[in-house]
């Protein structure tokens, strides 16, 4: 009886044990959760602009022989100043548009006219939509009653919406510059990247496993985003010069519709018409509809040369993380989501594959 009293003590203080350590551990976990949460969507999309930069990185270090943080400062300085002027423009043309519309509706300069009574006579839908049209009928003041309960959620998430876009700036030119750190160090970092991920698998899964992630990566941020980015910059700088109204906010929808794969002739198109209508054509219109025309179609060039890279991730994968990460994250979940989505697609379908020489070689012969 007495060996055995002493084994049960000894297992019982050896699961105190562990249990002890564990709860240490999963206490630690959590707190360093805590501090790091707040940081956490700045340094993710830092990590991805590094990753997505780094071969530029070395290109330029073998060309001009200079040192990796001197390099890294000068890629920081180009992409600062070739984005934030645009991005800066876009970003006041939308603060101008809702001034705009604000202004409009404490005016009231515009009616809506009355329905004529032929629409009453239409077939099933006639009656009703007689009956809503009068009902909002009049000026904007009486319209904004009939429609203020709704108008004020709508309002809610325009707010919401324009401070989200106010702090996605903000939080992207503060990526961009601890991107400049991170590629600083980008040996050290490949390096314990590889290291992180050998610790995870095994030495030849790891390695693999780094190197499917850090493709992934950059074809998703460059053939996807990188293109919708760059074709919002093109269309939307040719809408504020020529002073297109809610050329800001068309810009923001040229990027969705880019990211969402579809096409931005969607929305080039109907404005190339409104301005050909209202201003007639002129060598001005002409030459505008010309480079917005050309514009909506530069994504047929930019994506053989960035997309595709021997990364094989479904549009729908990358639809789904875009619309996901801006509902759950705003717009810097439009970025996110895609790249974060797309590298766990692959991960899932990288561990599916490697269970196939396993079952196979347990298969009866």
């Amino acid at each position: 009886m007495q060996p055995s009293f002493k084994l049960d003590s000894a297992l019982s203080r050896g699961m105190l044990d562990v249990l002890i350590k564990a709860g240490l551990i999963a206490a630690l976990v959590i707190f360093s959760f805590q501090v790091f949460q707040p940081f956490q969507e700045l340094m993710i999309w830092s990590v991805i602009l590094a990753v997505t930069l780094y071969p530029l990185q070395r290109w330029l270090k073998v060309r001009t022989g200079l040192k990796d943080g001197h390099v890294a400062t000068l890629i920081v300085l180009f992409v600062l100043l070739v984005l934030l002027a645009p991005i800066y423009l876009l970003a006041i043309n939308i603060g101008d548009s809702l001034d705009s519309v604000v202004t409009l509706l404490k005016s009231d300069t515009l009616s809506i006219p009355a329905p004529p009574e032929s629409v009453a006579t239409w077939p099933l839908i006639g009656p009703r939509l007689y009956a809503a049209w009068q009902s909002v009928s009049g000026g904007l003041s009486q319209v904004a009653q009939h429609l203020l309960p709704y108008l004020k959620g709508t309002g809610r998430v325009l707010l919401g919406a324009a401070a989200s876009a106010g702090g996605a700036f903000l939080l992207f030119i503060a990526a961009v510059i601890i991107s400049g750190i991170i590629m600083a160090f980008g040996e050290n970092g490949e390096r314990a990247a590889q290291r992180i991920a050998i610790r995870v698998s095994n030495v030849e899964r790891g390695k693999h496993i780094a190197t499917l992630c850090t493709a992934t990566i950059r074809a998703v941020a460059q053939g996807v985003i990188g293109i919708a980015f760059i074709q919002m910059l093109l269309i939307g700088v040719g809408f504020v010069v020529k002073g297109v109204p809610g050329a800001g906010i068309l810009a923001i929808a040229i990027l969705i519709l880019g990211i969402a794969q579809a096409p931005a002739t969607l929305i080039t198109l109907p404005v190339i018409a409104y301005v050909l209508s209202t201003e007639g054509f002129t060598a001005a219109t002409i030459t505008f509809a010309i480079y917005t025309f050309i514009a909506g179609l530069a994504d047929n060039v930019l994506k053989p040369l960035l997309l595709g890279r021997g990364v094989d991730v479904p549009m729908p994968v990358v639809l789904i993380g875009a619309l996901g990460g801006m509902v759950v994250k705003g717009i810097i979940g439009l970025f996110i989501g895609p790249v974060i989505l797309a590298v766990a697609y692959n991960l899932f379908w990288q561990w599916v594959d490697q269970q196939e020489p396993e079952s196979a070689s347990e298969s009866p012969e």
